[in-house]
């Protein structure tokens, strides 16, 4: 298996610019705003300052501590409870969730908040990043009808000193047009389409595979190290938004799933 297997078309990771600026009228201030709010609530939550089942300040308080919009804040407690942080109850408020060290199979995991629950750091690292049109194979991936622009990246997420997933992924820029002008070398893509671009659907494939050179030399194993690997796509109503495919060492990574008999009282063997 390698990273050039279908349905994406490899780039050339040295020859790919990271060099893209950030969007026009976008203001610095505005994310590192964003980042620092969330920064924040994530070490009072990792620390232990603020425990499970604690009542996170409301919407209307933060605004008020931070000196910023309500829809800020709200964007950074979205994010943090599609991390499985917080959980946000109705009528109620906010409130520190128990972390997970495992990841769910019907879910999008937040890689930054699945490391941080695991009490290690979390670092990001882009290795490439390319705005070019789509090719049959990508258009596969994506499940696109037609050829359209896209962006193509790939990433490395660190659980301290350690690489802990190979992120590849593409970007529909029909659907998401405006993360043609994301340099995404500060913020992970998945993260920021989390918070940018709401998500209606998604499916998940999860196979095996064994690390070819390039893959293993990125995740600092052997050639040939058995992989998790997990392909994803999402849409937003009909139009595809991205596809990812997220590459973890075998032995570090596992996935659960609960669920229940689909009638009840039904006990037939699958």
């Amino acid at each position: 298996m390698t990273l050039a297997d279908k349905p994406i078309r490899p780039g050339a990771i040295s020859g790919t610019s990271t060099k893209a600026q950030p969007p026009a009228g976008k203001s610095a201030i505005a994310v590192s705003l964003h980042q620092r709010i969330l920064s924040d609530i994530e070490q009072r939550i990792l620390s232990g300052e603020w425990p499970p089942g604690h009542r996170i300040p409301s919407e209307h308080e933060l605004t008020k501590r931070y000196q910023c919009s309500r829809m800020t804040v709200n964007k950074v407690l979205t994010q943090l409870a599609r991390a499985s942080m917080v959980e946000r109850r109705r009528k109620a408020g906010s409130f520190v969730m128990h972390s997970r060290s495992r990841s769910a199979v019907l879910e999008i995991q937040d890689i930054r908040a699945e490391i941080l629950a695991l009490g290690l750091p979390y670092r990001y690292e882009l290795i490439s990043r390319s705005k070019r049109r789509s090719l049959r194979a990508d258009m596969d991936a994506l499940g696109l009808d037609k050829a359209g622009p896209l962006i193509e990246l790939r990433s490395l997420h660190y659980a301290g000193n350690a690489p802990f997933c190979l992120e590849h992924r593409l970007i529909n820029l029909a659907a998401v047009p405006h993360a043609a002008d994301e340099s995404f070398r500060d913020e992970p893509p998945g993260a920021w389409l989390v918070s940018h671009v709401p998500w209606t659907s998604a499916e998940h494939r999860i196979r095996a595979g064994a690390s070819d050179a390039l893959m293993a030399s990125l995740l600092k194993v052997p050639s040939g190290t058995p992989c998790l690997i997990i392909q994803r796509r999402t849409w937003t109503g009909d139009s595809p938004v991205t596809f990812v495919r997220l590459a973890y060492p075998g032995e570090e990574h596992e996935l659960v799933a609960h669920f229940s008999p689909t009638q009840p009282g039904s006990h037939n063997a699958v």
